[in-house]
């Protein structure tokens, strides 16, 4: 068995992400309750930064673009320069195991189409940053469909060092990391060919090292027929301890 390529995993730079539209970032901003001078970090930003850019213009929120990549960041500073948005979005180079931000500095955190870290660490990292009430909006893959090979169980297992869990289970995961579970989303068949497709002309340019996994995570999707993993983004809201469940809808 092959070890896992360490973290983050790999995407081309330029390539659209998946949850990243204008729409889903709306979405996450009206659950995130959103407004004026909200303190926002967009989580691996590439060079685009398309959720700082609205979050700043449409919502007016102090946005920081984070990281690792120099280049990255360095082409995020010049798109928020030339949008007259270096008062609102600051930009910055991070380590992502450990960003440096003030402990509850942000109103929101989210990561749209990026998977930086393992599932533990991504959430025992990010909550601390976050205010009381907070919420988190992140990527990661998710099994999906009734049955799923054991090709794509095995090669998930190896990428991620972890099971692929369902959309419940990711859920349940965020429970157990401090936060109240409050939707979870993945893109369907038709999404993920759309996906895929458009990655294609980035991978031909990638080295066999960078786009390795991804080019096996692709063959195994198409293989398939349809969709049997997937991406998914799930938003939480970050639970204080002893905090009581929300009162139930059901007053049957």
């Amino acid at each position: 068995m092959s070890l896992a390529e360490p973290f983050p995993l790999y995407f081309p730079g330029d390539a659209r992400r998946p949850f990243s539209s204008d729409a889903a970032i709306r979405r996450f901003a009206k659950v995130a309750q959103l407004e004026e001078g909200g303190r926002v970090l967009e989580f691996g930003c590439g060079p685009s930064g398309s959720a700082s850019v609205l979050l700043a213009q449409e919502f007016g929120c102090s946005v920081v673009a984070a990281d690792s990549d120099e280049v990255l960041v360095s082409r995020m500073r010049e798109r928020v320069y030339s949008l007259a948005l270096d008062g609102r979005v600051e930009v910055r180079r991070v380590d992502f195991a450990k960003p440096g931000f003030r402990e509850g500095h942000f109103d929101a955190i989210l990561c749209p189409g990026r998977v930086l870290m393992g599932l533990s660490d991504t959430l025992a990292t990010l909550r601390p940053l976050l205010a009381h009430k907070g919420r988190v909006g992140i990527t990661y893959p998710v099994r999906v469909g009734r049955v799923t090979p054991r090709a794509v169980l095995e090669f998930w297992e190896r990428r991620l060092g972890a099971p692929l869990l369902l959309p419940r289970e990711l859920l349940h995961h965020l429970a157990q990391s401090g936060f109240e579970p409050e939707s979870v989303e993945s893109l369907q068949d038709a999404e993920l060919d759309t996906f895929y497709r458009e990655l294609e002309p980035y991978l031909a340019k990638a080295s066999p090292e960078q786009g390795g996994w991804l080019r096996e995570e692709m063959a195994l999707h198409r293989e398939n027929g349809k969709a049997t993993a997937s991406y998914a983004f799930l938003v939480g809201r970050r639970k204080e301890p002893g905090e009581r469940p929300p009162a139930t809808r059901d007053r049957g």
